[in-house]
This record gives structure tokens, sequence and C-alpha cells, in this order.
């Protein structure tokens, strides 16, 4: 397993994976009626073999992290 530094890693299931021209879009359930969407290139998933019903972790790494309430 590949260690990294993000703290913010949520494990689930991979539920859309959807295609455009140079990039595309993967949805993860991560569960409690949550979903997160990451915009990633056409080649990232492929060389992922990303597909609907794989597990997969969102890793969010930001410099900023707003509150609302």
């Amino acid at each position: 397993m590949m260690k990294l530094s993000a703290r913010n890693q949520f494990k689930g299931t991979i539920v859309a994976v959807g295609k455009g021209a140079t990039t595309g879009h993967v949805r993860i359930d991560i569960g409690g009626g949550n979903i997160v969407t990451s915009s990633i290139t056409n080649e990232a998933i492929d060389e992922l073999g990303l597909k609907i019903g794989d597990d997969a972790t969102a890793v969010i790494k930001a410099s900023d992290v707003m509150v609302a309430k």
C-alpha cells in the first residue's frame, strides 16, 4: 500500500466513470449518502483501470479548507 502525506482520505466505491474529450469524472460513494467527484485525465482513468464497483480512495489535498455552518 502506498503511503501519502494527505490526511483527508475517504475510502469508498466507484459509482460512475465518465470520459470527456481529454478529462473524465469519477464519482466515489464514501458512505452516508456522500459522493465525491474527481476530475482526472482520461489517461489516468485508463492507467488505473477504474470502473464502476471498484473500491477506491478519494485523496483530498488542499492548502486551504473552508468551513461553513
